[in-house]
């Protein structure tokens, strides 16, 4: 037969059992990995190539005739 306090109990422990975030350690390599892509995506957009194409996308869109 069904109890629902069994039930209601059952639920709860999977809910407690559930890993529901990050611990401590994860945050720290999710914020290392963060900067990390940070630092290569500044560099990315920093170098000349992509400056240069950047400055002309900006420079046509400025000077675009309507």
């Amino acid at each position: 037969m069904w109890n629902p306090v069994r039930g209601w109990l059952r639920g709860l422990a999977r809910r407690m059992r559930g890993d529901a975030g990050m611990t401590t350690s994860e945050y720290a390599m999710g914020t290392i990995a963060a900067c990390a892509f940070a630092a290569v995506l500044y560099k990315v957009v920093t170098s000349g190539a992509v400056s240069g194409a950047l400055q002309s996308v900006i420079g046509k869109a400025l000077n675009a005739q309507f």
